[in-house]
């Protein structure tokens, strides 16, 4: 069978398309430029077509598009001439996903880390929305168990065929989808819940608490004690305590880690044994863009991390602060590129009061995905914090150059510097 991604770039449809050709499916795929996963995907057999052509649309079996596809597009259209099977990714999911054993992980914060963390524990294939560290990838086959990254963004979830539903949290996000129904945002996790033989939830959450089936149930503020952070080799490490099953060790910083990999590990206990789980737990060592250190030195560590929204921003800070203070650096200096104007917007009081506690503020302009441009006055709306807004920065060994109307500005050589955002600040905090 032969199937086409569009937007075969993208971080989640990558890795659908990397786990079809394993399956023994005729990969291709295309993009609107040439990105390192398509370089990645060029290598391992796939062909990929930069930029967008409707030649690449030659009679396959099957066309799949990612949700920033827009209906105009060359491909799309093409594909409706010849009258292809055309779906989107999370019409696409059902028919993916039907022959695996399936670990969903869902939430608004914290799945594609729970999944990564299952992934190690299991040592099961895996699908995640980010790089593993453990096998450089977003995607690895092992046998029929799947650890998935569900998406709650477009509802894709309720299609993906879980066996084990986990459920972190459930903070709206991506509210614009669900016409701003908080009704039918929650009934959506409910179903994906419900749908499932196994379930693990955080019965903490607000909404969740009063979830009426059945579910292996955590309770963080009393499930989870004994919390320690540390430092080894520079890692950061969280120990913690979890139930009766005794001590854990996971890489990462902060509260809210403890309570990724206890949800990992109460979906798991359920077919393994603890001294099993404890034992895989060593090999998860992060996910590229989480709390991930690129440069690190006596005077100057610089971490990039995926958080785009208030919540994930405190969670971050929170590690900054803990990191900063065990390698005793004098000032931490937050590079935000905020991730859609209507995320922005929607939420811009909250951000206003998520970086209460940085030294220095660096704002970068929109990363805009298929919308409107709107005017937000970010000088005058952030004017409590040191703020300096920049076009771009320039990273080298040691040090951050800002770049404002192509001439560098200010340049930051020590202390801490987290970079937070979706966009493409993760590349030029590299680099690249």
């Amino acid at each position: 069978m032969r199937v086409h991604f569009i937007g075969i770039g993208g971080i989640g449809l990558s890795a659908l398309a990397r786990f079809l050709q394993y399956r023994g499916y005729k990969v291709s795929g295309s993009d609107v430029k040439s990105t390192p996963i398509t370089q990645e995907l060029e290598k391992e057999g796939i062909k990929v077509t930069i930029p967008q052509s409707e030649d690449s649309i030659d009679g396959q079996d099957l066309v799949i598009y990612s949700a920033a596809v827009q209906n105009d597009n060359v491909e799309i259209q093409e594909a409706k001439k010849q009258e292809l099977l055309l779906l989107p990714r999370k019409d696409a999911l059902s028919i993916i996903m039907q022959k695996t054993t399936n670990y969903c992980v869902c939430a608004a914060h914290g799945k594609s880390t729970t999944t990564a963390i299952l992934s190690s524990i299991l040592q099961s294939s895996a699908i995640i929305g980010a790089i593993s560290k453990e096998f450089d990838s977003n995607f690895r086959y092992i046998d029929e168990v799947l650890a998935f990254e569900a998406d709650e963004s477009d509802e894709s979830f309720i299609l993906s065929h879980p066996y084990c539903s986990i459920v972190i949290n459930t903070e709206p996000e991506h509210m614009e989808y669900y016409n701003y129904d908080e009704k039918r945002f929650y009934a959506a996790y409910e179903k994906f819940i419900d749908i499932a033989k196994l379930r693990v939830i955080n019965a903490e959450d607000p909404f969740l608490q009063n979830y009426k089936g059945y579910a292996i149930k955590l309770y963080p503020s009393k499930d989870i004690n004994h919390i320690e952070f540390i430092l080894k080799d520079d890692e950061p490490y969280t120990k913690f305590s979890l139930k009766d099953y005794g001590f854990f060790e996971v890489w990462g910083f902060g509260v809210h880690i403890a309570i990724d990999a206890s949800c990992a590990i109460l979906a798991a206990a359920t077919s393994m044994s603890i001294e099993e789980i404890k034992a895989n737990l060593s090999k998860y060592k992060g996910i590229k863009k989480r709390f991930d250190i690129i440069q690190k030195s006596e005077n100057f560590v610089l971490i990039d991390d995926y958080a785009h929204h208030p919540t994930e921003i405190i969670a971050t800070l929170e590690s900054v602060k803990l990191y900063r203070n065990q390698k005793q650096l004098p000032t931490t200096t937050v590079i935000w590129q905020p991730h859609k104007y209507s995320r922005t917007i929607d939420n811009l009081e909250y951000f206003k009061t998520c970086f209460k506690g940085c030294d220095k503020l660096i704002i970068l302009p929109v990363w805009s995905v298929a919308e409107e441009i709107k005017d937000i006055d970010f000088e005058k709306e952030f004017e409590g914090y040191n703020t300096i807004l920049a076009d771009k920065v320039h990273t080298i060994a040691g040090k951050i150059e800002l770049i404002k109307d192509e001439e560098v500005f200010h340049t930051i050589d020590n202390g801490m510097v987290v970079g937070v955002g979706a966009g493409d600040i993760t590349y030029q905090l590299r680099g690249k």
